[in-house]
């Protein structure tokens, strides 16, 4: 799913230690340009935060994965992103690459990723 829109606010970054290791997730809201705009918190997670540097006021066209989980009840719902593209920058000898750290598309599902 792509959403396009401005950046008009960065939440604190947030990190700590998983059984896996390290971790750092960096929060974003962005506001949609439609009829009624929408605001939209989007994460960023490891070493993309620094790669990307994404800061107040830009306007982006995002590539994100909505996935909810259920703990004790509640749904809980992520929107991560996988690819970010400023707007407006894109002809300026970019030749469509996509930006550095995300993959062109997400990667393809094959019958072996299937749990059934």
């Amino acid at each position: 799913m792509e959403i396009i829109g401005k950046i008009t606010q960065t939440l604190p970054e947030k990190s700590g230690q998983s059984a896996r290791g390290p971790w750092r997730k960096q929060e974003y809201i962005l506001e949609t340009k439609d009829q009624y705009p929408k605001q939209i918190c989007f994460m960023v997670w490891g070493d993309k935060i620094d790669e990307l540097g994404i800061s107040e006021g830009q306007e982006l066209k995002v590539s994100v994965d909505i996935e909810s989980r259920e703990f004790n009840g509640r749904w809980y719902t992520d929107v991560k992103a996988w690819r970010v593209e400023p707007l407006g920058q894109q002809s300026a000898g970019g030749g469509g690459q996509p930006p550095q750290g995300f993959p062109e598309e997400p990667p393809p599902h094959t019958e072996d990723d299937i749990p059934f």
